[in-house]
């Protein structure tokens, strides 16, 4: 039987609870200034995610002056965009703004109140705001109403969910690892073709040279569809080697954009890349029916003459390690991060057999990948089950099931 507090429900002998109420809570301190030091001096400093990291922090600089110091066993909480918890102190270590040290007092467990803060992590996120960068004020925090059973029963949840979490983890890194094996067949596959004697035989150009490249549509406020709108291919649906179509928006364009960007099949689409080395130059072959689509000013199109190309095999070729490895030394910026552009994609080489080569190596690759892109699809789609796995055991276990 539930109960209902402010018309929410929760299993009877629940309540909800204020998280200053059943816990101690730190908030970091003003960044020590003059008290930093680069070698092991005082106590580790850290910040927030970013200098806490996930696993055995390492500190990059240390505090001769803490004033605000977690003790082995505080939870960690990142109350700075990216909010939500970020670890369990395992030494000593003063903490800055960007963090705040909780402890959970004698009528709660310390376990149960790092997955009753991992279970109300929307709503951390809610509470994040501020014009300069996301940030949860003290009192906010403080004020944090979590779901407190009886402490018998906290521990209990915590004991049996921890060991969910933990088979979830088990499973998810075991699938990952069967992605990657699928990834690097495909990967060994793609090698013996582009990498062969023969291959080194080919002539080689420029893409700028043979195709048309050009750039899409910027997103807008003022993009909602109204009249005249059509599928708008983002990032997030090019992904390396296919199309995701899970998720697809459509947009407002003037007829002359959608002249200048209606994709053809046979049209190549490359990421240009958010700074990221492992998003960008992702490539995937538009080849889908309907005549109507096009695409975000972050992807680039490549149009080629299928007269003398075939565009699965430049497709293939720039999902290869050879065209992966190119698009990244393109990408490569002064300030360290990865962009292209239609310029750098017009500068890139590739082969170029005969059409009637080129057609062969896609009809024996297809019959080599046909079979393991269906075990890498199946893996996607089981991977993608799993990660929603953590979150839906979080609601079972804190609405008193189980």
């Amino acid at each position: 039987m539930q109960t209902k507090t402010n018309g929410r429900s929760l299993p009877r002998g629940w309540q909800w609870a204020k998280l200053s109420d059943v816990c101690n809570i730190i908030m970091g301190q003003s960044p020590p200034g003059h008290t930093y030091r680069k070698t092991p001096e005082g106590l580790p400093f850290f910040q927030g995610k970013a200098d806490f990291g996930l696993r055995h922090p390492v500190a990059r600089v240390w505090c001769i002056e803490p004033t605000r110091i977690a003790k082995p066993g505080d939870i960690l909480l990142s109350v700075r965009a990216p909010v939500g918890p970020t670890n369990v102190a395992d030494i000593e270590c003063c903490i800055g703004r960007g963090l705040a040290a909780i402890q959970a007092k004698e009528q709660a467990d310390n376990e149960y109140i790092l997955l009753a803060l991992k279970y109300r992590e929307d709503v951390l996120v809610e509470l994040g705001s501020g014009s300069t960068f996301e940030a949860i004020r003290k009192e906010d925090l403080f004020n944090l109403e979590i779901p407190l059973p009886p402490l018998e029963e906290q521990q209990r949840i915590a004991s049996r969910l921890n060991k969910q979490l933990a088979a979830v983890e088990s499973a998810r890194k075991a699938t990952g690892e069967q992605l990657q094996a699928a990834w690097e067949l495909q990967s060994a596959y793609l090698r013996e073709v582009f990498e062969s004697e023969k291959a080194k035989k080919w002539n080689i150009v420029k893409l700028g040279n043979v195709g048309e490249i050009i750039g899409g549509v910027q997103k807008t406020p003022d993009r909602a569809p109204t009249k005249f709108h059509k599928p708008y291919l983002t990032v997030r649906n090019v992904q390396q080697g296919y199309l995701d179509l899970s998720q697809v928006e459509r947009f407002e364009v003037t007829p002359n954009e959608f002249a200048r960007c209606r994709l053809h099949i046979g049209d190549i689409l490359i990421v240009e890349g958010n700074g990221s080395i492992d998003q960008i130059g992702r490539s995937a072959l538009f080849e889908l029916e309907e005549d109507d689509w096009i695409h975000q000013n972050h992807i680039i199109r490549v149009r080629l003459p299928q007269d003398k190309f075939s565009p699965k095999f430049v497709s293939l070729f720039l999902n290869s390690h050879l065209g992966r490895l190119q698009m990244i030394e393109k990408a490569m910026t002064t300030s360290g991060l990865y962009t292209l552009s239609s310029g750098k994609v017009a500068s890139l080489e590739i082969p170029l057999p005969s059409l009637d080569v080129q057609q062969k190596i896609v009809q024996d690759l297809d019959v080599k990948l046909v079979d393991l892109n269906n075990i890498q699809a199946n893996l996607e789609s089981q991977l993608a089950e799993i990660n929603h796995l953590p979150a839906s055991l979080l609601r079972e276990a804190f609405a008193g099931q189980g």
